[in-house]
């Protein structure tokens, strides 16, 4: 307050404002990852800050995915497939392809195989992977290094070809050696002790920019509050 006058710094108080929607963004990415940790084929996201971040806001901060491999765990169900390097299995869903990490599939009375929520599981020509024959039990498909996959034909007592699974790079590039572990699941590639000290700023730089919020509004009131009187 000046000659009767007061003086409001406006930008004071927004960027406070600003800076605590930040932290609750980058908080809220760091539990998205702590919630996913035991989700099959969950990829960590990383928070990315542009620069003029004090000006911008939460429009500063987006995301870029983790691609790396996870935690592989033994399952022994032959449909279970993991990939032990980088790579996406590829699924027809009803809003398109779409690229997954989560390699529990099933198959159908048909022989189709289908991933966990019914999509079309597509073999590396873009073609829906069905086995040209049903096997008598699930041990009689076998899946190779290279996304092979073969079903025993038990008249002949021969392995026959169904396909080979696309698995392509994130830009749908093919993946030449994916390195597929069948009877596996992949777990995420989330760290539990790094998000944990990751976010343990978050909350301290919430709490300082809202101390001085305040502060600010409340040196406005007692101002606005001295013209009145």
């Amino acid at each position: 307050m000046y000659n009767g006058t007061v003086h409001f710094y406006k930008a004071g108080i927004v960027d406070n404002i600003r800076a605590m929607r930040m932290q609750e963004i980058l908080m809220g990415i760091t539990n998205e990852n702590v919630v996913g940790f035991d989700k099959i084929g969950y990829q960590r996201k990383i928070p990315v800050v542009s620069s003029f971040a004090e000006f911008l806001g939460e429009d500063a901060i987006s995301t870029t995915t983790d691609d790396s491999v996870g935690r592989l765990g033994l399952t022994e169900n032959p449909l279970d497939v993991a990939l032990a390097d980088k790579g996406y299995f590829q699924i027809l869903t009803p809003q398109g392809i779409k690229l997954t990490r989560d390699g529990r599939f099933k198959m159908t009375k048909d022989g189709e195989i289908l991933s966990l929520d019914g999509s079309k599981v597509l073999t590396n020509d873009g073609t829906p992977l069905v086995l040209p024959l049903v096997p008598d039990k699930l041990e009689d498909i076998s899946i190779d290094l290279n996304g092979v996959v073969r079903v025993l034909n038990n008249k002949t007592r021969k392995f026959e070809l169904a396909g080979t699974l696309g698995i392509v790079t994130a830009d749908g590039l093919a993946v030449l050696a994916p390195n597929v572990r069948q009877g596996y699941n992949e777990y995420s590639n989330v760290n539990l002790q790094t998000e944990f000290m990751e976010a343990m700023p978050y909350p301290k730089t919430f709490e300082a920019n809202r101390q001085l919020y305040t502060i600010q509004n409340s040196n406005l009131q007692r101002a606005i509050s001295s013209l009145s009187n």
